[in-house]
């Protein structure tokens, strides 16, 4: 009974926070103020009643419209809502009540913000990398396992590869290669995680990009100029890396018989 009321509160919680995440994608894209004005309709500006703005029990019971002018509600906001409440209640199964699930649920939700804005706008917002960065390294100092100096070569190794790639990209490729959003992001992501993970984020991050690129150029769904955002896939990357670390070492070492 304990145990699921927990679980039950970190799942509310987790979609309250989503539903906060909502706000930051949809506005700091546009430089505007995520405390104020208060939570409204995109397409009529009429602000919404705390009644309707339950996190995805108001998007079902409006039937996903505003109730002021009818207009459609994006499919996104129930969906990074759920979305954070489910990667909360990962985070709590797979490391336990603590600080360390504190700040990788902090990290998660970091993580979404930047899909939907790289997504929607093709921005990774300094307002979150950079803050976040530093409030890994002082966990990384302080509660996270991972530990201050592995932090620092996170910060260092991911950040530092990311950027040589993006410096020689003009030289190897002919145009300019991945942006300074996405080297920040691996940043980040080593400063909670480590250098390890941070590589294996890069590693896997690449490998389903390429995959994805090559499959829509095939199928003609885009052109081989046409730019994908790779946040995304770095994300891809981070979040498996956050929980499966060992078990993607081990099979990777084993993939090159190291492990016999």
């Amino acid at each position: 009974m304990h145990e699921g009321f927990l679980f039950l509160s970190v799942g509310v919680i987790g979609a309250l926070i989503g539903s906060f995440l909502n706000v930051c994608i949809f506005r700091l894209p546009r430089g505007e103020s995520i405390a104020w004005p208060g939570s409204h309709c995109p397409a009529c500006a009429h602000p919404i009643a705390s009644y309707d703005n339950i996190p995805l029990v108001s998007y079902l019971w409006l039937g996903g419209r505003c109730r002021s002018c009818r207009a459609l509600i994006s499919l996104r906001y129930p969906l990074v809502e759920a979305t954070n409440a489910l990667g909360y209640l990962a985070i709590f199964w797979s490391f336990g009540p603590g600080w360390t699930s504190v700040l990788y649920a902090l990290l998660f939700s970091a993580l979404v913000v930047v899909t939907g804005t790289d997504l929607t706008h093709k921005i990774i917002p300094n307002v979150i990398t950079l803050p976040g960065l530093a409030i890994g390294l002082l966990g990384a100092a302080t509660v996270l396992p991972v530990g201050f100096i592995n932090a620092l070569l996170g910060v260092a190794m991911g950040g530092g590869i990311l950027w040589l790639l993006a410096w020689l990209s003009p030289y190897l490729f002919g145009k300019e290669g991945m942006g300074g959003g996405d080297i920040k992001l691996v940043a980040m992501v080593g400063s909670f995680l480590g250098w390890k993970p941070a590589l294996l984020t890069i590693m896997i991050g690449s490998l389903a990009g390429s995959v994805i690129g090559i499959s829509l150029i095939a199928l003609r769904f885009m052109k081989r100029d046409d730019y994908i955002p790779f946040g995304p896939f770095l994300v891809l990357g981070a979040l498996l890396s956050m929980f499966f670390t060992q078990s993607l070492l081990d099979w990777y070492q084993g993939l090159l018989g190291f492990g016999s």
